[in-house]
């Protein structure tokens, strides 16, 4: 049930936001302390957690502890929400924001779904189109073309402040470890320290019209601050997957708007915790009572038919976002993985984004790259010129365009050895939604965690994570670079034996080293072996593992080669309650990591992301796993070069300390 305590804290006037706006000059830290006490270190124990039965009663106090907007959120939504504030009664502040901004609405214009460098071009547009205020958080800053971008961006911020007269605020927070976290876990980074060097930011003075300010984060010893979002003039969130350095990863990226904004801008007080030097100009100006930004764009429709139409992955019509039937349990968000009659591969008139991969073929673009910016005015815009660069150049096959598009700085000589896709089958990275209105959304985060124990697992983001597994009636969709948190294996194992299909697809070696150590869960592979060994025949039908292919590709290349690897966080949960954002389902974004993730309640809205799931890699056509094993093989019964197996060996603990190292100082990638 849904505790007086937590009920009285998501219906109270204050948040640490609107308290700030009241004095900006003062830290948001000492504020929440002021609201919520300070209780970083508290967590409340299992035995709180015992009994996860659910009311209408407390369904009903679970609806009336958020802002939906115009429409109810379904059974499911509201199943997960309230689980997921079940932990506030311990900390009111385990979720990172102030409880009365947990539960909201807002809309979802765009995602992108692509390598890294994509989802930071679509960042940097949205930065050099700020007009007063960017706030951008990030595990890990490297110097990099990916930083380039982004530092790209700033200066041309700068320069169109100064056109306005203006100067605009920048705050920006990543986790690089530093010996004086141990006595202030937040440290303001002088210029000296970000000018040059590993960081690499611009001097101020070749910032002229900005106020920027830097801050590092890290909880000692294990607290590693792995959040990474955006929030630009309070009008716009952006909540990815992706560090900003270069690297060989598939990312996914959530554009929102509307009050959901207002959680994220608490969210990101609370994360900076110091005071501002200066204070964000729109402390005044909260989300919730400001129009949509994108939908107020004419060019925005002009990517979709005279209707708006959307069709699911096998050209089944969607439900318009936001009605009841947006929010019912559906097959249409995996129709790729084997659940509908059709194969979406021959239905060139089927998914969302057909018009989108016309429109790339109209005029080939220059592409907008940190040594050759080209900044585009909106949305659309964006979408053009990302689908022109995918479309092919003169002799170039489709694929081939593909995988050019995919030999980012690290892997420039990968070689695609997939079959040229079917029409109707494009990669199509940045994908838009037609101007919708309001759905439920909600944040579902945890707090970051030190101590090198388990403590702290009854947190927000792990009991939605669990909840939208125990509740769901048909169907999960996972994808995650690792899979191997220690509550979510019986928790997969009970839905299949429910008759619950499970689908998640993983990296074959993402970050090995460090998932063999002890306390740690294991490799990709033991975990699916153990899976498939503790079902029956009959269950095991409902467990589909996947490791992860990219698109121009026909089989697994283990991470340590660096050529082809994904790093997407997302769950779908009976096709319309989807989890998004930064936190794996491995032990250290379960027991330790700052994280950051958005729930939504719109079968469209997950149906375009699991139709640029499919679109986007080959995984559901190569990647399926032995049931036997847990392995992936080829034809010949072989595993990938480099794949570990099932069976480790007895000293796999000594591979884990390098992966724990680059782990504890952010650079390991996760």
């Amino acid at each position: 049930m849904v505790a007086q305590k937590i009920y009285d804290l998501c219906h109270a006037e204050q948040t640490v936001s609107s308290e700030l706006a009241k004095n900006p000059t003062e830290a948001p830290g000492e504020i929440a302390k002021r609201l919520y006490g300070d209780e970083r270190e508290k967590v409340l124990s299992s035995d709180h957690f015992k009994d996860y039965s659910i009311s209408d009663e407390d369904l009903e106090r679970a609806f009336e502890c958020g802002k939906w907007g115009p429409t109810r959120p379904s059974k499911l939504f509201l199943q997960v929400f309230h689980d997921s504030i079940r932990p506030l009664a311990g900390d009111p502040l385990s979720g990172m924001l102030s409880p009365p901004l947990v539960g909201s609405c807002g809309v979802n214009p765009m995602t992108v779904i692509g390598p890294l460098p994509d989802i930071c071009r679509h960042m940097s547009n949205c930065i050099a189109r700020a007009e007063k205020e960017v706030f951008l958080a990030t595990n890990y800053w490297m110097n990099s073309d990916a930083s380039k971008i982004i530092t790209n961006s700033f200066r041309e911020l700068s320069r169109r402040a100064g056109e306005r007269g203006e100067k605009a605020v920048v705050k920006l927070m990543y986790d690089r470890g530093n010996p004086k976290q141990v006595f202030n876990n937040h440290q303001y980074v002088p210029e000296s320290e970000f000018v040059g060097g590993a960081v690499n930011l611009p001097p101020l003075k070749e910032l002229p019209n900005l106020e920027l300010e830097v801050v590092n984060f890290h909880r000692p010893i294990f607290g590693t601050f792995h959040a990474k979002f955006m929030v630009v003039d309070r009008k716009i969130a952006i909540i990815s997957s992706n560090n900003i350095q270069d690297n060989d990863n598939l990312e996914m990226m959530t554009h929102l708007e509307g009050p959901i904004v207002d959680s994220f801008y608490d969210l990101s007080l609370n994360c900076w915790y110091n005071a501002m030097h200066p204070p964000l100009p729109q402390l005044n100006n909260p989300a919730a009572k400001a129009a949509i930004p994108s939908f107020q764009q004419e060019s925005h429709n002009t990517m979709f038919d005279e209707n708006g139409l959307l069709r699911d992955l096998t050209g089944q019509p969607l439900p318009k976002v936001g009605t009841e039937e947006d929010r019912q349990p559906n097959d249409h968000s995996t129709g790729f993985i084997g659940m509908s009659d059709k194969d979406p591969r021959q239905t060139p008139e089927g998914g969302n984004l057909s018009k989108v991969a016309e429109i790339g073929n109209r005029e080939h673009l220059p592409e907008h790259t940190g040594d050759d910016p080209h900044w585009d005015a909106d949305i659309a815009g964006e979408v053009k010129r990302a689908q022109s660069v995918l479309s092919p150049k003169e002799s170039e096959t489709r694929m081939q365009a593909v995988t050019r598009h995919l030999n980012t700085t690290l892997q420039k000589d990968t070689a695609g050895d997939a079959p040229e896709c079917d029409p109707g089958d494009e990669m199509i990275t940045m994908i838009p939604l037609p101007a919708h209105e309001l759905v439920p959304m909600a944040m579902v985060n945890r707090k970051p965690w030190g101590a090198p124990n388990h403590s702290c697992v009854h947190v927000p983001q792990n009991e939605a994570f669990l909840s939208a597994i125990r509740n769901a009636e048909r169907n999960v969709f996972i994808q995650t670079p690792n899979l191997n948190a220690e509550p979510l294996v019986p928790a997969i194992i009970a839905a299949c034996k429910r008759g619950i299909d499970i689908y998640y697809y993983v990296c074959l070696g993402y970050n090995d080293a460090g998932e063999l150590l002890p306390f740690q869960g294991g490799n990709n592979e033991v975990i699916s072996h153990k899976l498939y060994q503790s079902l029956n025949e009959e269950e095991k039908k409902h467990l589909h593992i996947f490791n992860y292919i990219a698109k121009d590709q026909t089989k697994p290349i283990h991470n340590s080669k660096k050529k082809r690897s994904c790093h997407i966080k997302l769950l779908i949960a009976d096709g319309h309650v989807g989890i998004q954002g930064n936190g794996n389902q491995d032990t250290q974004s379960w027991y330790h990591s700052l994280e950051s993730n958005v729930m939504v309640d719109s079968a469209t809205i997950c149906a375009a992301w699991a139709e640029g799931i499919r679109r986007n890699q080959n995984t559901h056509i190569y990647g399926a796993v032995s049931t036997e094993d847990g392995c992936w093989h080829d034809h010949e019964g072989k595993q990938a070069d480099g794949a570990i197996g099932n069976k480790p060996g007895h000293l796999s603990w000594l591979k884990g300390i390098t992966g724990a190292i680059a782990r504890v100082r952010g650079a390991g990638g996760f």
